[in-house]
């Protein structure tokens, strides 16, 4: 167990969806201060990276918010979606449908454009490009072999 798992136990704990708490009951709650930067509202922010008692709460579920710095409190609230201990929330993917709905113009071209057999449509347009781009550029060392 980590030095905050007594928060995440606390706040799996509660029926509630907000959770008001001050820094002296967090100390409590945790049998130790808080460090200095509980002073400053990025510590309380929700980035998973943060800090190690963001991931506490964020595993159990919660998110802080309304917190107050001046006066010593911050407001826990349930999320939407908890995200896991690591700090990485998993994002579903966009549901897929067998039956795509296709553009009104799909195939509409469908039988009025028609290779003739023997058309090559590899085939370079103007060949003769070739000589003249030879004798305006070079020709390419690599057509010398």
């Amino acid at each position: 167990m980590g030095k905050y798992s007594p928060l995440r136990t606390f706040l799996e704990t509660q029926g509630e969806d907000r959770i008001a708490m001050s820094f002296d009951e967090i100390e409590r709650l945790l049998g130790e201060t808080l460090p200095a930067s509980k002073k400053y509202p990025a510590w309380w922010s929700n980035n998973p990276s943060n800090n190690p008692m963001t991931k506490e709460w964020l595993a159990a579920g919660f998110e802080t918010g309304d917190v107050d710095v001046a006066g010593e409190t911050v407001t826990f609230r349930r999320a939407e979606r908890a995200i896991g201990v690591d700090g990485f929330a998993e994002n579903p993917q966009a549901e897929y449908s067998e039956a795509a709905v296709k553009h009104p113009l799909w195939g509409r071209l469908k039988g009025v454009i028609r290779v003739p057999p023997g058309v090559d449509l590899t085939e370079p347009a103007f060949p003769d490009w070739g000589g003249y781009l030879d004798r305006k550029y070079g020709k390419d060392a690599s057509q010398d072999e």
